[in-house]
């Protein structure tokens, strides 16, 4: 068989492209790319590779491409999303990024709603910088729920779940990713504010004298806390291999939010609060401990389905 005749061209291809994405995750979330090492081979990857397609677009909203001097952010958007839309129905790609992900797409067959309502949410971000109860509602779904329900697709990829397990499954997944983004909020808000000029919690906006005290601060600590609640009761429904990084992401996640619980609202607001890499590294082997030891303590479990 002749070289041309074979398709390890475009397998080296494909693997180049899905190291350009882990690349991305590694640049911009430590986190993240500490809990994905707890994902197994093909999940990992396909994790890795809608987190960068992702990333790129809160990059070309998120004053990067500003700073590039891009003349129109809200086309630049346009153009991306009609690229990712298309991505899957295209084998090859010149783009890396765009690559790598049409490949998780397809495998994972992913709702082209849920991309279409991440897109909704970032134009937000180029044309928004107050929001109502209404509006933060509909940008934490578009921005970081159905984000949710995308990695929740490259969990369950061609798995067979009853309905109500299919909907217990997907609430512990929008509530994990809503639990993530308001954490963010919490902990970027002086960048978001000072920088950006955004302020996304109702009621808050430093810019007009309505700076994050510590009762708004607590009240959205208790309501992460609650989406935390929510979605780790669906973990346990997860299959087996893929529960160690859901659950060292929550608990990163979580031990964040300790963090800013016991932070002053007048220092989060100068201040953003991360977690250290060492605490990091102990809470994820954590993470892959307790699964591994419940995994041990159960009896037939080669028997479900969803191991």
């Amino acid at each position: 068989m002749s070289a041309m005749s074979s398709d390890r061209f475009l397998r080296r291809y494909d693997a180049m492209c899905c190291d350009a994405a882990a690349a991305v995750m590694k640049q911009y979330s430590t986190s993240f790319t500490m809990a994905t090492k707890l994902l197994p081979g093909q999940t990992k990857v396909d994790i890795r590779n809608l987190y960068a397609v992702v990333r790129i677009a809160d990059e070309i909203v998120d004053g990067t491409a500003q700073q590039a001097s891009v003349a129109d952010v809200s086309a630049l958007l346009d153009a991306y999303e009609v690229a990712v839309l298309a991505a899957p129905s295209q084998r090859f790609h010149s783009d890396p990024i765009l690559h790598a992900y049409a490949q998780t797409a397809r495998r994972c067959a992913f709702d082209p709603a849920h991309i279409t309502a991440f897109f909704t949410s970032m134009r937000r971000d180029a044309n928004q910088t107050t929001y109502t109860q209404n509006d933060f509602d509909e940008y934490v779904y578009g921005s970081a729920e159905v984000i949710g329900l995308l990695c929740l697709s490259t969990f369950t990829a061609g798995m067979p779940f009853s309905p109500a397990v299919e909907a217990k499954l997907a609430e512990g997944a929008r509530s994990l990713g809503a639990a993530f983004q308001k954490v963010n909020f919490l902990r970027d808000i002086a960048v978001d504010s000072r920088e950006l000029g955004r302020s996304y919690f109702p009621g808050i906006n430093p810019a007009a004298n309505q700076p994050l005290d510590d009762a708004a601060k607590d009240a959205i600590v208790a309501d992460i806390r609650a989406d935390l609640a929510v979605a780790r009761q669906s973990i346990g429904l997860l299959p087996r291999r893929v529960r160690a990084g859901v659950v060292a992401a929550a608990d990163l996640f979580e031990e964040l939010t300790n963090m800013i619980d016991v932070t002053p609202a007048a220092v989060l607001a100068t201040t953003r609060i991360s977690v250290p890499r060492r605490r990091k590294l102990w809470l994820t082997a954590r993470a892959a401990s307790r699964v591994a030891g419940q995994r041990q303590s159960m009896s037939s479990f080669s028997e479900d389905p969803r191991q």
